[in-house]
């Protein structure tokens, strides 16, 4: 009988209710990934953003923002990457030569072909964007300035941009396109050009010293004799359109 006692008060105790802890209901947030940036314009001051489109590579997308001030390029940033070590060393270069080219019109870094043809295209489009824009509101200036004489004179002296002939060769297309400060040439950019190593190495060549000489007056780049001889042709169209 004694022993029947404890179990009795086990038995009833197990009765009694339990408390139970009811956690408060948490907030959970869900991170969501933002869209990847596409290509825009946007304009600060005197200077002009532009997003170039987003190029699909094997390694990852690319995409290249542009800062221009005018027709100049002040600045280039990568929006998209691949996440990649030798990228990472390429993209520095890249940038420090297209401020250094003033276009698209730059070398291949090594271990780097994929990023460096992708970031080309990219920054070339924001290039082009940057350019059309330019043009509209040239063209919404020359609209409003009606046939004064005033306005005659503020558009000979703003700078004029002319594009060469198609120049067909051997090794591909080639086509110059020459901007005007008055009359002198204040920038070359390359339209069209074949795609090959000797090409890409020879053009910063060329209009570098059609900078210089001012003219199409340019001695061949040594292993691009055949781009070296279109260039000139599309280059000296291009003098001669501006008059």
């Amino acid at each position: 009988m004694n022993r029947a006692i404890p179990a009795l008060i086990l038995s009833a105790a197990a009765l009694v209710p339990v408390w139970r802890y009811t956690p408060s209901t948490a907030t959970t947030t869900t991170a969501t990934a933002e869209p990847a940036p596409s290509a825009s314009t946007s304009t600060s001051g005197d200077s002009t953003v532009v997003s170039g489109p987003t190029i699909d590579t094997e390694k990852g997308p690319v995409q290249v923002q542009a800062t221009f001030k005018g027709d100049k390029i002040t600045a280039v940033k990568m929006l998209q990457q691949p996440n990649h070590p030798q990228t990472e060393a390429a993209v520095p270069k890249l940038i420090e030569e297209t401020l250094e080219a003033q276009s698209a019109d730059i070398d291949t870094v090594s271990g780097a072909t994929i990023t460096s043809d992708a970031y080309r295209k990219s920054l070339q489009a924001t290039i082009d964007k940057n350019d059309a824009s330019a043009s509209s509101a040239d063209s919404a200036a020359d609209s409003s300035s009606g046939s004064s004489s005033s306005g005659a004179a503020d558009t000979e002296s703003a700078a004029r941009t002319v594009a060469g002939s198609t120049v067909n060769t051997s090794k591909g297309d080639v086509q110059v396109q020459v901007t005007f400060d008055g009359d002198e040439i204040s920038a070359v950019r390359m339209l069209k050009q074949p795609d090959h190593p000797q090409t890409e190495a020879a053009v910063p060549v060329l209009i570098k010293a059609t900078l210089e000489a001012q003219s199409a007056d340019v001695e061949t780049v040594s292993g691009a004799t055949i781009t070296s001889d279109g260039y000139r042709k599309s280059l000296q169209a291009a003098l001669d359109a501006k008059g």
